[in-house]
């Protein structure tokens, strides 16, 4: 959930009477209703948010051409739980750990690493380039990690969202709940808001799981 003051990147929200920001509706609410519309200040990467490649390219699909397949379908889950901030996930790792992840899939990582609304919010483990050439030759249609990101802190150009941009494959940060999963593989539903010229958006990711 998102909080207005309380998140790293601007989100405000001011409730006004609907008669106020709409004048021809002044006399169509009645005494003993609220009728409330609210106006939005925000940054495009609040809380939980997909990146698309418009983020870092131009002439790149922004959120509201991110093609419904990338952000709806099956993930696989991929476990590392045990790399804390500043450590590496490579290639022979997903080699590794990645078996359920197939052609076709979203892939959520799970770090524990979240640390949101805390001084240590960008504390996390990151990915190698050959990591992020893994799940790209593997057809992933879409990342999700539950921490803030996926470079190594420090290095310039952001290059695993360049690879990630240039195949057209979307990026969420901040996943929240993963440790609530309790299979690898399920179904999951990730849209953004469809605004043309957005580079992100804040979205709500479900998963489904068989019971």
């Amino acid at each position: 959930m998102l909080v207005p003051g309380a998140e790293e990147y601007k989100l405000e929200v001011e409730n006004r009477p609907v008669e106020e920001f709409l004048p021809d509706y002044m006399g169509l609410r009645l005494p003993t209703a609220d009728y409330v519309m609210s106006e939005v200040s925000m940054w495009s990467h609040v809380g939980t948010h997909l990146e698309a490649p418009f983020h870092y390219f131009r002439d790149g699909d922004d959120v509201s051409r991110i093609p419904i397949g990338s952000v709806v379908g099956e993930c696989a889950l991929v476990q590392f739980t045990d790399r804390g901030a500043g450590e590496a996930i490579t290639h022979d790792d997903l080699e590794e750990r990645g078996g359920d992840v197939r052609r076709g899939d979203i892939a959520f990582v799970r770090t524990d690493q979240g640390n949101y609304r805390t001084e240590r919010s960008h504390d996390r483990p990151y990915f190698t380039r050959e990591a992020v050439a893994w799940l790209v030759e593997r057809g992933i249609v879409c990342l999700g990690v539950d921490c803030s990101g996926i470079e190594k802190r420090g290095v310039p150009g952001q290059p695993n969202h360049v690879q990630l941009f240039e195949h057209g494959i979307p990026l969420i940060e901040h996943l929240a709940g993963l440790d609530q999963l309790t299979s690898s593989r399920f179904f999951v539903v990730a849209v953004p808001w469809r605004v043309q010229g957005l580079d992100a958006s804040p979205v709500s990711v479900v998963a489904f799981e068989d019971v």
